[in-house]
């Protein structure tokens, strides 16, 4: 096998690349090695969350498949931060923050060390895009090994998931549950190590990755403490040196295709209002014209007929024993939703994958639907504009018993004064709460907003009471929520002007989102706004402040 940078490595006497193979010598390099695929292990292990600690021994699997199968691993460490630890605090402005930094530090030690290939182990939610988005700038052979879900929790015959935690909050303020509850779901919700266990933002990336054709098939939907992640672990490391060996690139896979698929996936699984926001990254970063309108079509298209939580009934295990994100795909491709010509990390298409597939799957379960009779017959994530997001938006309308909202806003400046009213019982049936200044510059960091949704639904205000941002939603959120608005407040945008008791329309059906105010009333206000001042004025906030472009572009900062 010939490495794609063996020329710079070659054993030559006098080469001036004799130093760096004498560092390399230091860990163990032999002659025989120089003439070996380099190859990335960029690792997220962590113990800062569950999501992540049980990653380094997947790494240990991958690299000694790597050196097995005739390669020389070199792991190297990227971060992660906890959303659902994050959640609610400050610290969470760091989370979207972090997407930017693990690309930059993959591709930095990548291109630093002239790696042959990559690749990228991780669990937490940002760990995903941000491995993905390196992977298409630097475009050298690489996949990525999701580290597998977390198993359920349970208590009185029912499953729990983190975001269970947040809503029994919401249920406590409301005084629907005692403190012993409380503390009794906080205790058995995360049972070990894995990420979110329900359709939230980690298992919709992972299934978007696995329809885009850059992980293997039936990998996204594992638990990390089950048996086959690993043996899946070591068959990614021997899939990777075959795309060494055929140089199959990231960017031959990553596709304008392959990303149409991966939008139907989300579509189909109810996933995450934050597909939308790092599937647009990624392809940006993959030169891949895609645009937050393409959502929109691929929606009208394709149904929601996988029932997960948190809307639904199921976690991403069950979704797994139920026959994974390939059976969602053949029934897919079968129906016409998907570009079955894609070619995927395993070297064949997405139609040669699935070949042997059932066309549907076992009769005995329930968690993915017959696509005649699915939850919706549309997608979930409506993409709205209006006067108040002439750049667009991100409603998530699954589970939601209307298509239309209209009420009084009741505007706050941050996420933590509006969770104080939330739970003050200071938002009432009927009324549209606001939450601004909290996008990718003004936050800085475009935080998550499910401790205040979350309450929202723990005070059984859910279908009562709606939500717009222009900060995010984690995939836990659902209920009447617009998020991702654009332009966000800190530049002035429409949701900067807004004052208690300006009348917000909600119009899901025909994708707008406008606050009933004249064009003159709304220039007047333009006029006397002054921006306030970013919190930050040093370090890596500040220059993401600086840097970070619109949501409805993806909020990249190159």
């Amino acid at each position: 096998m010939t490495p794609l940078n063996s020329k710079s490595r070659s054993i030559t006497q006098g080469d001036r690349r004799a130093p760096s193979r004498a560092m390399l010598r230091a860990l163990g390099f032999t002659d025989e090695d120089f003439d070996k695929p380099i190859i990335g292990i960029a690792n997220g292990q962590s113990e800062i969350t569950p999501c992540n600690a049980g990653l380094g021994k997947l790494a240990d699997i991958a690299s000694a498949q790597i050196r097995k199968s005739g390669g020389m691993p070199q792991m190297f460490g990227t971060i992660t931060v906890s959303d659902g630890i994050s959640m609610g605090t400050e610290g969470m402005k760091c989370s979207l923050v972090s997407r930017e930094v693990i690309a930059d530090s993959i591709e930095t030690v990548c291109r630093g060390a002239s790696m042959d290939a990559v690749i990228c182990i991780g669990g937490c939610d940002k760990n995903m895009p941000g491995a993905m988005i390196a992977m298409a700038r630097l475009n050298i052979p690489g996949l990525f090994v999701y580290g597998g879900t977390i198993k359920p929790g349970h208590l009185d015959g029912s499953d729990l998931t983190v975001v269970s935690v947040f809503e029994a909050v919401g249920q406590f303020g409301a005084g629907t549950i005692d403190q012993n509850k409380l503390t009794d779901i906080e205790k058995n919700a995360c049972p070990g190590f894995g990420s979110c266990g329900g359709m939230f933002t980690a298992n919709t990336m992972s299934s978007a990755f696995e329809a885009l054709g850059m992980s293997l098939p039936y990998s996204s939907t594992m638990a990390n403490e089950d048996k086959d992640k690993e043996i899946s672990t070591g068959q990614s490391a021997k899939a990777l040196l075959n795309m060494i060996e055929k140089n199959i690139l990231p960017r031959e896979i990553m596709t304008r295709e392959a990303f149409e698929n991966a939008i139907a996936i989300v579509m189909a699984v109810g996933g995450s209002t934050n597909a939308v926001l790092h599937l647009l990254a990624i392809a940006h970063s993959a030169g891949v014209q895609l645009s937050i309108d393409d959502f929109e079509v691929i929606r009208k298209k394709v149904p929601v007929f996988c029932d997960m939580k948190p809307s639904g009934k199921y976690v991403a295990i069950d979704l797994h024993h139920a026959g994974g994100i390939p059976q969602v795909m053949k029934m897919m491709l079968n129906a016409g939703l998907l570009h079955g010509d894609c070619l995927t990390a395993t070297g064949k298409t997405i139609a040669e994958n699935l070949k042997d597939v059932p066309d549907q799957p076992r009769k005995d379960q329930d968690v993915i639907l017959p696509l005649d009779r699915p939850k919706s017959t549309e997608g979930h994530l409506v993409i709205l504009r209006g006067n108040l997001c002439q750049e667009g938006s991100v409603a998530k309308i699954l589970g939601v018993k209307t298509q239309n909202f209209t009420g009084p806003a009741r505007v706050f400046n941050s996420e933590e004064e509006c969770l104080d009213a939330i739970l003050d019982d200071s938002i009432q049936e009927g009324d549209i709460v606001v939450i601004r200044f909290e996008g990718p510059k003004g936050g800085p960091g475009m935080r998550e907003m499910l401790a205040p949704t979350s309450a929202i639904v723990g005070k059984d205000l859910g279908d009562k009471v709606a939500l717009i941002t222009d900060g995010r939603f984690s995939g836990g959120t659902y209920g009447i929520v617009v998020g991702h608005i654009a332009p966000e407040a800190q530049l002035g945008g429409t949701l900067a002007l807004i004052k208690d008791n300006d009348t917000i329309i909600i119009d899901i059906e025909h994708n707008q989102l406008n606050v009933k105010l004249s064009d003159e009333e709304l220039e007047q206000r333009r006029k006397e706004f002054v921006a306030p001042e970013i919190k930050y004025q040093s370090g890596v906030l500040a220059k993401y402040a600086k840097l970070v472009g619109s949501a409805s572009k993806g909020a990249v900062t190159d």
